[in-house]
C-alpha cells in the first residue's frame, strides 16, 4: 500500500486514518441531517463541497449529500462512492487542494451529533461462528453432538426486525416478556433477567436485486457497499422460551445498536485472510474463490455505572466459518431480492478461548463463572445502568482501518 501523508492532524492510534474514510451521517444543532467523511478524530462535511461543484465530474446529483440517510448515495454504484472517497484521500494530502481552501467544514467528531448511516428496510442475522454454535449446543442440546446436521451445509440465518437497530450511544430499556423461572412450570410475564449482548459485524447492500435474482459468491462484493459493528441485544430466557419452532422473536427484536460509520469494502482490502477449512465440502453454489474473511480484531467492554470499563472479550473476525459473500449468495439463492440499505450480520463472533468468546451466555458460561468488574462487582449477565462497548479495527504494516464504536446503557425497562 502507497504511503500517504496527508496535511491534517491525525492521532496515531485513530481507527479513522487516511486509509480509511468511512461514510456516515450528522448533525450539528439546529441544522438537518446529512453526509459526512471520518478523518481522525474530526470529519469532514460533504454537502457544502458538493454545493461549490467539486463533486461534479464524480457524482450526478450534488442534493445527494444533503440528505439524511446514505441510500441514495450508495446506490450511485461503487465506481462513484469509492471515488468520492479517493477524491477526498488525495485532497487530505494537498495542500492548496479545495478542501485545504475549505478547512471549516472540518468539524471535531465530539461537537456534532451522529445518526443511523441508512434506512434499513430489511436486517437478517446469521449464525456463522462455528465456535459459537458449538458452545451453545453444548449448553444446551448434546455436548457430543453440538452442532445442528444443517449448520456446515448452509449459512443459517433469520429475518430479524429492522425497526429497532439504533445508532451508537442511544440507550436501551430492558425488555419484558414471559419467562419461565427454574424448576416452574408456567411463564411469568417479568423483566427480562439475562439481557446479553452479541459481539457481531454486518454489511450494508449497496445495489438492488429484482425479486428471482440470485447473486454468486464470485458477485456478493459488488453488492456489498461496506461494514459496520452491531451489538445485537438478547435477552436469553425471553428467547429460550419463545424459540422453539419457530426461532427468535421478543427475545431479539427489541433492540440491536450499530456504530455511525461505515467502512467501506475497499478500506477492508488489505486485512484479507483465508477462512477455515469447510469440511464436509459445501455445494456448488457455496463455493468461493479467494480469501473472503478480514483480519479485524474486536473487544467488548462493560463500563458499571460510576465505574471504569473492563474488557471482557478479545475476539477477531476472521473467525468465521460462513464469509459474508457466502452468506449473500445463500440469502438469494431463492430469489429473494435486497435493497440498498439492508443490514445482514454476522451472528456472534467467538473464537476458541475463552477470553475470545462474542456473548456473555459464553463467558459466563450460562451464569456459572462470573466475571468480576472493575468496581468487585460480578456479571453473569448485564445489569441495568451498565454500559456495553465494542472496538474494532484491522491493522496491518502500520496501516490502520477501523470502526470507532458502539455503545449502550441498559436502562430499566418501562
Amino acid at each position: 500500500m502507497a504511503s500517504l501523508t496527508p496535511w491534517i492532524s491525525i492521532p496515531q492510534d485513530s481507527d479513522f486514518s487516511i486509509y480509511n474514510l468511512p461514510f456516515g451521517i450528522f448533525s450539528r444543532q439546529y441544522e438537518p441531517p446529512r453526509a459526512a467523511i471520518a478523518i481522525g478524530d474530526k470529519l469532514i462535511d460533504l454537502f457544502p463541497l458538493a454545493k461549490q461543484g467539486f463533486f461534479d465530474e464524480l457524482v450526478p446529483t450534488r442534493t445527494v449529500f444533503a440528505e439524511p440517510t446514505l441510500n441514495s448515495f450508495i446506490a450511485l454504484g461503487k465506481k462513484i462512492t469509492n471515488g468520492v472517497r479517493l477524491l477526498v484521500q488525495t485532497w487530505l494530502c494537498e495542500e492548496g487542494s479545495p478542501l485545504h481552501q475549505n478547512q471549516d467544514l472540518i468539524y471535531p467528531q465530539a461537537d456534532v451529533k451522529m445518526h443511523l448511516p441508512v434506512k434499513i428496510g430489511d436486517y437478517t442475522d446469521f449464525y456463522s461462528s462455528i465456535e459459537h454454535a458449538t458452545n451453545v449446543g453444548k449448553m444446551f442440546r448434546d455436548p457430543e453432538n453440538a452442532l445442528l446436521p444443517n449448520w456446515k451445509h448452509i449459512p443459517v440465518g433469520y429475518h430479524g426486525r429492522a425497526s429497532s437497530i439504533i445508532p451508537s450511544g442511544q440507550p436501551i430499556l430492558r425488555p419484558k416478556g414471559q419467562v419461565v423461572a427454574k424448576d416452574a412450570k408456567d411463564p411469568s410475564y417479568q423483566p427480562s433477567g439475562r439481557l446479553d449482548f452479541e459481539l457481531e459485524m454486518a454489511f450494508i447492500i449497496g445495489k438492488n436485486t429484482e425479486l428471482g435474482d440470485s447473486i454468486s459468491t464470485a458477485e456478493a462484493e459488488d453488492y456489498i457497499f461496506g461494514m459496520v459493528l452491531f451489538n445485537d441485544w438478547s435477552a436469553r430466557d425471553i428467547q429460550k422460551w419463545e424459540y422453539v419452532p419457530l426461532g427468535p422473536f421478543l427475545g431479539k427484536s427489541f433492540a440491536s445498536s450499530v456504530s455511525p460509520w461505515v467502512v467501506p469494502l475497499e478500506a477492508l482490502d488489505p486485512f484479507r485472510v483465508p477462512g477455515p477449512e469447510q469440511n464436509p465440502p459445501v455445494l456448488p453454489y457455496l463455493n468461493y474463490m479467494g480469501n473472503k474473511n478480514y483480519d479485524i480484531a474486536l473487544e467488548v467492554g462493560i463500563q458499571p455505572r460510576g465505574a471504569t470499563e473492563t474488557i471482557v472479550s478479545r475476539s477477531n473476525f476472521q473467525y468465521m466459518y460462513w464469509n459474508m459473500a457466502q452468506q449473500l449468495a445463500h440469502h438469494t439463492i431463492n430469489g429473494c431480492n435486497v435493497n440498498v440499505g439492508d443490514m445482514m450480520a454476522s451472528g456472534t463472533i467467538s473464537g476458541k478461548s475463552e477470553d475470545s468468546y462474542g456473548s456473555m451466555l459464553e463467558l459466563a458460561w450460562a451464569g456459572s463463572k462470573p466475571l468480576k468488574m472493575s468496581d468487585g462487582s460480578e456479571r453473569v449477565f448485564i445489569n441495568d445502568y451498565d454500559t456495553v462497548i465494542m472496538r474494532g479495527h484491522a491493522e496491518k504494516d502500520g496501516v490502520r482501518v477501523g470502526f470507532g464504536e458502539v455503545r449502550a446503557q441498559v436502562l430499566p425497562g418501562k
